[in-house]
């Protein structure tokens, strides 16, 4: 029930519809800088190789394992007021990270970025699932949002890339201090505040799963950096288990969850979540290891190695334009199958890459279509993992598919760390051809990863025609 004895006035759609785009161009671009900044962080602050995950992953941890608990405190709270303080942590840690100094206090800013993306994103995709209507308007909206993510991801490898080879990574951070206050004042100015409801956070249920998490990830990287044998990794996922089985179990009894079991009840919903875990999971493997071997193995300038990304993240802003406009007339489900299929063939394909690789025709081209299929792909599981739901749940629900896809980086990334460490040494090879051998293997690994969100697609979203007789009766 809600609190507020006047309904909030409903917001101008236009300028609701900027600002959440610009706030989640913020976040795009910043890890798009990351990307294409991890060899001179690497570099610069001596991170090891398993090391360097952990720049992503403290990162993916945060902003997935409490992302439901900060859409709860949109519900509970306010959206706008909820959507500001995201935004002033976000810019306050992007600053830390810029004065990093040594992997630690880099890996324990990006934590606490994460933390304020956590509180973020849930309301900018809670604001546009309740400011526009189910249907046609509102998956205009949620293309545009991903489309958005496509350009501004292309725009942050190519900025990451320059400000990396030209000034230093350090100042690809630094941006989001000027942009994150612009969009606080922009959204007190511009946003109306949404109605409070009563309750309670699920502080339990957030730590938890968040906890599990950390725990299910550092027991993959370290059996990256120890063995499988070794107690830590054995510990780790032991307690991952726990924890994880822990916050089911809770989430089942809690008066107020931070996970409403009933969002997993509509079939497309599930089979929408699980195939986003996999899918991101897959790709962030891709942007993880693909700039470390245009830089490391064919000794690009981190600019170069930013460019060579953006014809694939143009054709991944034109599928996320053209996806609503497919999805209405061939349906949701084919859309993402078919959008799935052209990025697996294109990983699959990227997956054989060598020393001697061609740049055209085994680099550039598997790229191509990997980013091709990625921006239908992830508004299409957008739109399924939206869909239907109730406006109570509707901060729930959209932090769920935020949960699905920050997560599914993190342990993507975690289980594709241990592929990398596991790939059989090349005889005879030097260390560019060892380290091109190792990167080929993760990328087949992330496209098995793919492939298995194809088949839950097929199996979960893809729906066959009812029989006549049964649309006869439905419709007379």
């Amino acid at each position: 029930m809600s609190t507020d004895t006047h309904a909030a006035k409903p917001p101008n759609k236009g300028l609701l519809l900027a600002i959440v785009l610009a706030s989640y161009s913020m976040i795009v671009i910043d890890n798009s800088i990351v990307i294409t900044g991890l060899p001179a962080i690497r570099t610069g602050l001596g991170f090891s190789a398993a090391g360097l995950s952990w720049v992503q992953n403290a990162y993916t941890l945060a902003f997935g394992g409490l992302m439901l608990l900060g859409a709860r405190a949109g519900d509970l709270i306010g959206r706008r007021r909820v959507f500001n303080i995201g935004l002033a942590i976000f810019t306050l840690a992007s600053l830390a990270i810029g004065l990093a100094a040594s992997p630690a206090w880099l890996i324990s800013a990006r934590a606490v970025q994460g933390v304020g993306a956590a509180i973020l994103a849930p309301s900018t995709l809670a604001l546009l699932a309740t400011g526009f209507a189910e249907g046609p308007e509102r998956n205009g909206a949620l293309g545009w949002y991903g489309a958005i993510g496509g350009i501004t991801a292309s725009v942050g490898l190519v900025i990451g890339g320059l400000v990396a080879d030209l000034v230093s990574w350090r100042a690809g951070f630094f941006i989001n201090v000027p942009i994150g206050l612009l969009l606080i004042w922009a959204a007190h100015r511009h946003i109306e505040e949404t109605p409070r409801h009563t309750g309670r956070f699920d502080l339990i249920g957030a730590a938890t799963s968040t906890l599990g998490m950390v725990a299910l990830v550092y027991g993959l990287v370290h059996a990256a950096e120890q063995s499988w044998a070794h107690w830590g990794t054995a510990g780790s996922l032991a307690a991952g288990v726990l924890l994880l089985a822990l916050f089911f179990w809770n989430e089942s009894r809690a008066a107020h969850p931070i996970l409403p079991l009933r969002l997993f009840a509509s079939r497309e919903r599930a089979g929408a979540h699980a195939a986003r875990v996999l899918f991101v999971g897959g790709v962030m493997g891709f942007f993880f290891y693909a700039t470390q071997y245009l830089q490391g193995v064919l000794g690009m300038r981190p600019l170069w190695a930013g460019i060579a990304f953006f014809p694939s993240m143009l054709v991944n802003f034109l599928g996320a334009m053209v996806a609503p406009r497919l999805v209405k007339r061939f349906g949701n489900g084919p859309v993402a199958a078919g959008a799935l299929a052209i990025s697996t063939v294109g990983m699959f394909w990227l997956g054989r890459l060598g020393a001697d690789t061609p740049f055209l025709t085994g680099v550039a081209l598997p790229m191509l279509l990997i980013g091709a299929g990625m921006g239908a792909s992830l508004a299409s599981l957008t739109i399924a993992g939206v869909s239907g739901v109730a406006r109570e749940d509707a901060g729930s629900a959209s932090g769920l598919v935020g949960v699905a896809h920050q997560l599914g980086g993190a342990l993507g990334l975690a289980v594709l760390v241990v592929a990398f460490a596991m790939a059989s040494p090349s005889v005879g090879a030097d260390a560019p051809a060892e380290l091109a051998h190792r990167i080929g293997f993760a990328l087949s690994t992330g496209a098995v990863m793919l492939a298995s969100a194809l088949l839950i697609v097929l199996l979960f979203i893809v729906r066959r025609p009812a029989p006549a007789a049964a649309v006869t009766r439905s419709t007379g």
